[in-house]
């Protein structure tokens, strides 16, 4: 073994290795920490968080927290009947006859709620015509909104499997054939697909911006765009993929329009060239009607 002479003692050369090895590693590891922290410092100077109209903060849906876990059984006394805090009655709708017997059974609100109004979908079970529904207009006389567990069988066979949100589909839902195969399965956050994208002004995500919805990797359903000071400044449906039917444009002012755009009603009519339909100035003049100048035209 070697050794080496130092201040009168003999220390083994091995130990002086390990020792020197430990100061470079210590010195290395100092030095990453401070040009990390001058990195982070020179970054947040150059590009400090700022989130305009053209930069919006996305968020994912697919990252927010899912209800489901408010109803999850405890230990406590569950009330069977109550769901995301809210007591409901059950009900079910019955066609067919014999093995070709459709039932679904669902669950209903028992004292009305306000409905979201930005969803496009909503279900409801019509007392007068004995099913359920899908539509924003409900009727006051003879609709409930669902709400809670909801399935559609064939017979024994789950056909379709999922929860409601005061009307809206919520949480994972699955649908399949007669012969018990997955047809499509799909996540929801109250009544928008998972995959929508929900964009804010700010990093608090108060003042909301834009929410795109999105099934199945592609946009399908109601369309939003908002002004800073909240109002709506946009609103319009996809089908597919493609814009539908009448868009509207708002200034920011209370419900004011600015302009009425129309897409063609069949997603896949691509020969169809959208056009204005009408549009005002902020004092709520109309300054185009595309009826009026057709006629002016057919007129000369």
């Amino acid at each position: 073994m070697f050794f080496i002479l130092l201040s009168n003692k003999e220390i083994p050369f091995l130990d002086i290795y390990r020792y020197f090895r430990m100061m470079i590693i210590r010195i290395l590891f100092t030095l990453l920490i401070v040009s990390y922290s001058s990195l982070s410092i020179a970054q947040d100077e150059d590009d400090p968080f700022t989130v305009d109209y053209d930069t919006p903060l996305t968020i994912d849906l697919e990252s927010e927290k899912d209800l489901e876990d408010e109803f999850k059984p405890k230990k406590k006394k569950v009330k069977k009947n109550v769901f995301y805090g809210l007591k409901t009655k059950r009900g079910y709708t019955k066609k067919g006859f014999g093995v070709k017997t459709v039932r679904e059974e669902f669950r209903f609100l028992k004292t009305p709620v306000d409905i979201d109004p930005f969803v496009r979908d909503i279900y409801w079970y019509n007392y007068k015509k004995k099913k359920v529904i899908k539509s924003r207009k409900i009727d006051p006389k003879y609709g409930v909104i669902l709400h809670g567990p909801y399935v559609k069988r064939l017979g024994e066979q789950v056909l379709e499997e999922g929860i409601f949100y005061k009307g809206m589909k919520h949480g994972r839902w699955i649908t399949l054939n007669k012969y018990d195969i997955l047809k499509d399965k799909e996540k929801y956050y109250k009544g928008w697909p998972k995959l929508s994208k929900v964009k804010y002004y700010d990093k608090d995500r108060k003042h909301m911006r834009e929410i795109i919805p999105v099934q199945l990797g592609e946009k399908e359903g109601n369309y939003f765009a908002f002004h800073e000071s909240g109002r709506v400044a946009a609103k319009g449906e996809f089908q597919f993929d493609h814009k539908v039917g009448v868009w509207i444009e708002y200034y920011d002012q209370r419900r004011r329009k600015k302009r009425e755009i129309q897409y063609p009603e069949d997603p896949f009519d691509e020969k169809f060239e959208p056009y204005i339909i009408r549009e005002w100035d902020d004092k709520g003049v109309l300054i185009y009607d595309r009826a009026i100048y057709a006629k002016g035209l057919v007129g000369k």
